[in-house]
């Protein structure tokens, strides 16, 4: 309940309170001023297609969250002469993102008429360039009572891409700058263009074999990778891997998650753990009860158990750690230590608070406890042991991952594992406590009102400061997509137009009174080509929803991939025909967000939205609608020869669907793009849906659903390699892409 909702008693007057005084009303046009200057829209396209504005009172809020005080008239005015004159107090940008062998230049701000000198120090450290001072007049301002003028200085064109560092000097005054030179156009998807891919998709948490403890984890993920690798797929994408909280109860849902940075050790296999050899039989023995226990949650088809399983393995997890390691592991793990840096000790700091307090305790929002405080540094020496074993965590996935990748690999695919990348985390996770200083306080980031949800979208996480964001150099940025990056062929980037622009929610306001806040896409996208290039992956954007038409070729011209859905794509009235795709994509008949194929076929997720009462007309009105749409595709099918005129709804009920969902694919590997996508639950014959979007955990069991086949049963990964409905579509998507 919000507290405009909550009932008060009416309070008594009392003659000599003065009357409060009404606010001041702003001037819309300063205020679109300041927004503008600020990168805060005033106003956006709606899904309707109408523009609509932004309330004046959500500008106010979401620039304060940026930091910017636009409260009253005065106050609008006083922040845009500090808008003007930011740049000017600054002898150096923060931070300059450029693209390889392209034209930059870089203003330097310093007293006027002095002599200035501006050199590149090459990543490494080991080289130094010289910038070159252009004939560029500028009008000199007053900054501060001082006479400041603008130097120009060329960068090289030749600069290697990397991670460089600019030195401005005058009059002995210095200052440095973060410089990233990235690749103008990602690579790494060309070979794609000459022969192109495809692979699985799945949520990896629900596929588990008949050695998990109740949850799919990185060694299924390896055996995953071998079974489809060895039947022609490249790649296997799964969900978001992200961390979760240290211990249960945790979030379902792996798009919001406590770190973007590192991984979940749900997912490890202890028996995969090579200090398990080493256990003294007593503890062997503990270890393999722990096992018992939740064996019998591995057999459960109806809803997966993360909290019962992650208690069970954190205790093996704990007999491991404490078990002394040989010479040349204790190395391994003292140089993971070493390579992530301060970024882990902050996150395993954070980890070994958390085991004991909850997210609401007044210790997350206290300044005092901030990372870097004493009281914070105290704690880091209290918790040592704790935060080692979170350490040690970390280093047993990363471990896990090389191997699935390397196991790929092996297995003849061109990618391996593609990760997703959530769009942010969770307002109570270690992100925003460890990274308070780059988040927007006060505000989460969502949806404005769609089609699908005409109130909006929040979705409870807090954004990135645009400005803060390049104060750091991008440093967190760069960090969160190295190490994702470490070990994989690809990186799936959820709503990659968050890059561009998110919708910011002022706190207390609802999903749909916020506005979208622009960001340094040329930055972003540029740092994730980077990254992208030094790990040799393919990116891919989920550019799917509102979005301005130019971004889908902006990200095409940088070598991004975008996302193409089978039932999304239409061409006027029709089902837009396979040929006329994006060649720069991957394409595929559905997503984690709709029903699998077999139940979206049955119209089931109508039937359950009703159940749920989230539709806003009649059941049978939703079905109408859906069955006229399934008839369009049923048509194209037909037309292109890979359905019998026999409509895909009669027939001989599983047999047909059966051939109906490889039709479909049948129909998409003839469009160009460079990448199909095959869903597991597709070519197992699974019909429920992970998530329900609309819905808590009350009313569905969003992302707590395990691999099952038509009949319910689960499906084990021990079973595909003889499962005739996974090797029918799998050879079928093979032979289709391998014709073209």
């Amino acid at each position: 309940m919000t507290a405009s909702d909550q009932q008060h008693a009416p309070r008594p007057l009392m003659p000599a309170d003065p009357p409060a005084a009404a606010p001041e009303p702003v001037d819309p046009h300063l205020l679109q001023q300041l927004a503008d200057a600020h990168g805060v829209g005033t106003s956006f396209q709606g899904w309707d297609g109408l523009p609509h504005s932004v309330a004046e009172s959500t500008l106010v809020k979401v620039l304060a969250a940026l930091g910017v005080d636009a409260r009253t008239n005065q106050h609008i005015e006083a922040a845009l002469v500090e808008a003007e004159l930011a740049p000017w107090r600054r002898m150096l940008p923060p931070a300059v993102v450029i693209k390889q062998g392209e034209p930059a230049q870089v203003p330097v701000h310093v007293r006027d008429g002095a002599t200035t000198r501006l050199t590149i120090t090459l990543e490494g450290g080991a080289v130094q360039r010289e910038a070159v001072q252009q004939d560029v007049w500028v009008q000199p301002r007053e900054v501060d009572g001082v006479s400041t003028g603008r130097a120009t200085f060329s960068l090289p064109e030749d600069l290697p891409l990397g991670w460089h560092t600019l030195h401005a000097e005058s009059e002995g005054a210095t200052a440095t700058s973060t410089l990233v030179v990235t690749p103008a156009r990602l690579a790494t998807a060309k070979p794609l263009e000459e022969r192109r891919g495809w692979g699985l998709a799945t949520q990896l948490y629900s596929v588990r074999s008949k050695r998990s403890w109740g949850i799919g984890d990185f060694a299924d993920l390896a055996d995953l990778a071998a079974i489809s690798g060895a039947r022609g797929a490249d790649y296997v994408l799964v969900n978001p891997l992200h961390a979760a909280e240290p211990v249960p109860p945790v979030q379902p849902s792996p798009y919001s998650p406590s770190t973007r940075r590192f991984f979940n050790p749900l997912y490890i296999r202890i028996e995969a753990i090579p200090e398990l050899a080493y256990l003294r039989p007593r503890k062997r023995a503990a270890l393999e009860k722990l096992h018992e226990e939740v064996a019998v949650l591995n057999k459960e088809g109806a809803r997966l158990d993360r909290d019962a399983v992650y208690a069970a393995k954190l205790q093996a997890l704990e007999m491991l750690y404490h078990t002394r390691r040989s010479p040349a592991r204790q190395a391994a793990f003292d140089e993971f230590c070493r390579l992530s840096g301060k970024g882990l000790e902050d996150f395993a700091l954070w980890s070994a608070i958390r085991e004991d307090l909850p997210p609401g305790d007044p210790l997350w929002k206290d300044p005092a406890y901030a990372i870097g405080t004493p009281e914070a540094e105290a704690l880091r020496e209290k918790l040592a042991d704790r935060i080692g074993f979170h350490r040690w965590l970390q280093w047993i996935c990363d471990e896990q991952l090389e191997n699935a990748q390397r196991t790929a690999l092996r297995s003849g695919m061109r990618l391996g594992v593609v990760h997703d990348l959530a769009v942010g985390v969770d307002h109570s996770s270690a992100d925003a406590w460890t990274l308070r200083g780059v988040l927007a306080p006060n505000t989460s980031v969502g949806a404005p009102p769609d089609m699908y949800n005409q109130q909006g979208q929040d979705w409870g996480q807090p954004p990135w400061h645009p400005a803060r964001l390049a104060e750091a150099g991008y440093l967190p940025f760069r960090n969160m997509l190295a190490n994702v990056l470490r070990h994989a062929g690809g990186i799936r980037v959820d709503h990659i137009l968050g890059l561009f622009r998110l919708w910011w929610i002022p706190m207390g306001n609802a999903p749909g009174d916020g506005a979208y806040v622009r960001y340094d896409h040329e930055a972003l996208i540029g740092i994730l080509a980077l990254e992208a290039h030094r790990a040799g992956a393919v990116v891919i954007g989920e550019d799917l929803g509102t979005f301005e038409p130019w971004v889908r070729d902006y990200l095409a011209a940088r070598g991004i991939l975008g996302t193409s859905i089978l039932w999304f794509e239409y061409d006027g009235d029709s089902p837009l025909a396979p040929e006329k795709y994006r060649t720069q994509a991957l394409a595929s008949v559905n997503t984690h967000d709709l029903p699998p194929t077999a139940g979206y076929l049955a119209g089931d997720h109508v039937g359950l939205r009703s159940r749920l009462g989230l539709l806003e007309r009649s059941e049978s009105e939703e079905r109408a609608e859906h069955n006229a749409s399934l008839e369009k595709t049923f048509a194209l099918l037909r037309e292109r020869g890979y359905l019998s005129e026999v409509p895909a709804s009669g027939g001989s009920g599983q047999e047909t669907e059966e051939h109906t969902i490889e039709a479909l694919h049948l129909l998409l590997a003839q469009a160009p793009s460079v990448l199909l996508g095959v869903a597991l639950v597709d070519a197992v014959g699974e019909r429920r849906v992970q998530n329900q979007p609309g819905t808590t955990e009350e009313l569905y069991p969003n992302w707590q659903v395990p691999l099952g086949g038509p009949d319910g049963r689960p499906v084990y990964l021990d079973d595909l390699p003889g499962n005739r409905r996974f090797n029918s579509l799998l050879a079928a998507v093979e032979g289709a892409m391998h014709r073209q």
